[in-house]
């Protein structure tokens, strides 16, 4: 049986992580971490895991997570990461760090959007966690990088297109809408009900952190710089993303082009499901669930190809691609405790 932790678990993603993995049939969660919560059961913090489990939120204490378990998960706000995960790693313990702290392999790039990395020593080890793109090299790191919850959508949409040569690069816009669980659980005057409830906007346009993390991404499946323009838009939903994927096809390319690269590029993968003809797919067929779920549709009138990506922020978003990397680290199957189907309605 597999040791594992999860540092930060009070959190939407750390909650997440335990209720996937109280269900793994070949991991135990030994310790939980929580600086806000230390000393608190997580069934008296979390009362859906009554007769589930009833750890009891520790401190987080690199040292004594290395010791506890084989694999920690860290759950941390962003730039909190960087301060434990180095100690982890020189203990012995793998990491799946759910941050942003180790997604970007330049330490500038990291610098511009966030702060001076802590420790960019560790920026190029560390494996970005999107299976479909580096199933083998998750399979022998130590530190895994989970993707973004946008990220993860966008990039799906456009890999067979892009890393085939069929759409132009220069061309690539992502309009995103997500539920508000994206935004954790702080209490931001924005995330309040009456804030969100029966309204709908966009935040953070020609900014939001995500963008340097796709671009980044899809530059190495197009072999070339690519720059997109993201736009995240809040949508009064509790979880679940739809992403809206445009971009200009090159002359000669047709909508059986298009069909056969996504059909070959996903042909093995477990959690990309493809829709059939006249189908897109919607936010309530993937919730709770680790599958991307992509439609698209070549309008010949623009030249234009729209991929519509939609998955569960928390479960494809966060835990559960996690969930998956540290099944594909420790050579377990790629499914294990993400078989359930999604929640529907």
């Amino acid at each position: 049986m597999l040791r594992v932790a999860i540092a930060g678990a009070s959190g939407y993603t750390g909650l997440e992580l335990l209720r996937i993995l109280c269900a793994h049939p070949s991991a135990m969660v030994c310790l939980i971490t929580s600086r806000q919560q230390k000393g608190q059961r997580i069934d008296d913090f979390y009362p859906a895991f009554k007769r589930r489990c009833d750890l009891v939120f520790e401190d987080t204490d690199p040292e004594r997570l290395a010791s506890s378990s084989d694999l920690v998960f860290t759950a941390l706000p962003h730039l909190a990461s960087m301060d434990v995960i180095a100690d982890l790693l020189q203990r012995g313990a793998r990491v799946v760090d759910l941050s942003a702290d180790y997604r970007l392999k330049d330490p500038e790039v990291f610098r511009q959007w966030y702060s001076p990395h802590k420790t960019p020593q560790l920026l190029n080890e560390a494996v970005y966690g999107l299976p479909e793109l580096y199933r083998e090299k998750i399979r022998s790191a130590r530190l895994v990088a989970n993707p973004g919850c946008y990220p993860t959508s966008v990039i799906l949409a456009v890999a067979p297109v892009l890393s085939r040569a069929l759409i132009d690069p220069e061309t690539i816009i992502a309009d995103s809408k997500s539920g508000v669980s994206g935004a954790g659980r702080g209490m931001e005057l924005g995330l309040h009900f009456c804030e969100v409830n029966e309204g709908f906007r966009a935040y953070k346009v020609a900014e939001h952190r995500h963008t340097p993390e796709i671009e980044q991404e899809l530059s190495v499946l197009a072999a070339r710089p690519v720059k997109v323009n993201f736009t995240p838009h809040l949508v009064p939903m509790s979880r679940g993303i739809l992403s809206t994927v445009y971009c200009s096809l090159k002359p000669g390319v047709g909508a059986k082009e298009v069909d056969e690269a996504f059909e070959s590029w996903y042909a093995d993968e477990l959690f990309v499901r493809l829709g059939g003809p006249g189908r897109l797919p919607a936010t309530l067929q993937v919730r709770g669930s680790n599958y991307c779920d992509l439609g698209w549709r070549v309008d010949e009138r623009t030249r234009r190809l729209i991929v519509i990506s939609v998955i569960d922020n928390l479960t494809r978003g966060a835990s559960g691609q996690a969930v998956c990397n540290m099944n594909i680290m420790n050579g377990l199957p790629e499914n294990a405790g993400l078989q359930d189907l999604p929640w529907q309605p």
